[in-house]
């Protein structure tokens, strides 16, 4: 890991020289560790918006050492314009972002481009938490805080996209719904297998199994390895359901859980 982390900090500052503000080791790497099947999640903070040129050769750079067709792990690279997060808006606007689940598209000639990103407000929460600078200043002194609300806001607004992909992805989604469950209620951030932990002790006993077998699934295997019985499938939408209704519970007036 360290070996790639070092790569990828060289080519950010390669690329952005000296309008490369910060970049910030947040997620598995930074609470916990990483696990069999984590990212490496990076936040990167600059002066001005990306060229064209700079985000072919961030895009170029990405493709050619993240993810297992090389071997190594994914990356998440996510990079930000200082202004956007300081002072803090919502929803601040993503200048350019990389995730290994767009490599087709990337390579089918996508470039990222800047978009509105609620999710950023739990990016930079973790990145302040998690105090891990690659480059630059601490992220506290880059990154405002972001409101309660708005993490909370941010964690409610992928609850649709996450019930969309329980099939197709149940231990992410499992665990992410526990996540959102946590920052509900805590207005934190943390892995999935600490929120995991606070959630089974919160569930009636018939609904924990799904999320003990995601958490240890998370913590063991790749995603190539995971395994569901019979048994534990078929008490996969119960589960969520008793999740949701959790989550019901404990949004604040204004708030509101979308189920798509």
């Amino acid at each position: 890991m360290t070996d790639q982390i070092r790569q990828l900090t060289e080519l950010v500052g390669a690329v952005l020289g000296d309008r490369l503000v910060g970049a910030y080791l947040h997620g598995s790497a930074v609470f916990g560790g990483l696990r069999p099947a984590s990212d490496i999640d990076v936040l990167v903070v600059v002066a001005g918006s990306l060229t064209d040129r700079e985000r072919r050769l961030l895009l170029d750079g990405l493709l050619a050492t993240s993810g297992a067709v090389h071997r190594a792990r994914p990356v998440e690279l996510t990079v930000v314009v200082a202004t956007e997060v300081r002072p803090w808006r919502f929803p601040p606007t993503v200048d350019f972002q990389y995730g290994e689940w767009l490599r087709e598209a990337y390579l089918a000639g996508t470039v990222p481009q800047p978009e509105p990103m609620a999710d950023l407000a739990l990016l930079a929460t973790a990145a302040r938490a998690g105090d891990h600078p690659l480059v630059g200043p601490p992220p506290a002194r880059v990154l405002a805080p972001v409101p309660r609300a708005d993490v909370v806001r941010a964690s409610l607004a992928g609850v649709p996209d996450l019930l969309a992909d329980l099939d197709g992805d149940t231990r992410n989604v499992l665990l992410t719904l526990a996540r959102v469950w946590f920052t509900v209620v805590t207005g934190q951030v943390r892995a999935k297998d600490a929120a995991a932990d606070w959630a089974l002790a919160r569930l009636p006993p018939e609904h924990r199994p799904v999320l003990a077998h995601a958490r240890q699934l998370y913590l063991d295997c790749r995603y190539e390895q995971e395994r569901w019985s019979e048994t534990l499938r078929a008490q996969v939408r119960p589960h969520v359901d008793e999740v949701l209704r959790h989550l019901e519970r404990a949004v604040r007036p204004g708030e509101a859980v979308a189920r798509g």
